[in-house]
């Protein structure tokens, strides 16, 4: 609406002053008050009766399909419309101008030579174009309307990255380990022993819990009091009593039990 007003007052302020230029360099000499009263009422109704426009266009948007029947239906529906704005934008330009004649004092006649007939056609044709223009400003903008909320269901939204951080309370002391970080952990009676690159942390719980707890990490039984992580394991061998020893990606070696080489190997 915004663009089609600022779209009426461009038309309007060219119209009005190139009629009172030409009065003044030897063509129909016409009053200026008349000159902007003439676009002003046009621009007006054109104004008001837009969003019945888009109403249309909301109603008969051009067919997905190329069907000539339902383009032809189409067509025909706005083109009855578009008769109907320019009856109506006539009639309220004419009521416009009687007003402004009036409190000037003078009367403001449509007719031409008496003729009803020559004067309308004349602003219908013109009412054609600004029906056409007009339904395809909306139709424009919903359009665009339509595609940015098309991608706006499509786009998936940026999720932030959980922390995958465990928490493991040594006392009063609370650490905040990193899964990758750590390469094994080792039961060790009431407590659990977490094997990191850096350091041994010794915590209250249970062996079960924390294979629980890191199972999603990708830590797998190795023997009955000891977990590994797998994307740590840098190589492994059996022994000759048939047990394994694994070496980590920093070299240090941990022994595992034959009963649970198959969950390594999975």
């Amino acid at each position: 609406m915004a663009f089609i007003a600022a779209v009426g007052v461009v038309v309007a302020v060219i119209n009005a002053t190139s009629a009172i230029m030409e009065g003044q360099t030897g063509g129909p000499p016409i009053d200026p008050r008349a000159a902007w009263l003439y676009e002003v009422s046009s621009v007006f109704m054109v104004v008001a009766l837009s969003p019945a426009i888009g109403w249309m266009v909301w109603r008969l948007p051009p067919p997905t399909e190329p069907s000539g029947r339902l383009w032809a239906r189409m067509a025909g529906l706005h083109f009855g419309a578009a008769c109907v704005f320019s009856v109506l934008h006539i009639a309220g330009m004419v009521a416009l101008r009687k007003l402004g004649y009036a409190s000037a004092g003078s009367t403001y006649i449509f007719a031409y030579n008496g003729d009803l007939v020559f004067p309308f056609i004349y602003e219908w044709r013109k009412d054609l174009l600004t029906y056409a223009s007009n339904a395809l400003c909306f139709w424009a903008w919903g359009f665009w309307q339509a595609q940015r909320a098309a991608q706006a269901l499509v786009a998936e939204p940026a999720s932030p990255v959980a922390d995958q951080r465990i928490e493991v309370r040594d006392g009063a002391r609370v650490s905040l380990l990193d899964p990758a970080a750590i390469g094994w952990v080792e039961a060790a009676g009431n407590y659990v022993e977490i094997h990191t690159r850096e350091a041994m942390h010794l915590v209250r719980g249970t062996l079960a819990g924390f294979e629980e707890r890191l199972a999603e990490h990708g830590f797998v039984r190795i023997h009955r009091s000891r977990l590994i992580n797998k994307a740590r394991i840098s190589a492994f061998r059996p022994t000759p009593s048939g047990d394994l020893e694994i070496t980590l990606d920093d070299g240090r070696v941990v022994g595992g039990s034959r009963r649970f080489r198959s969950l390594l190997e999975s």
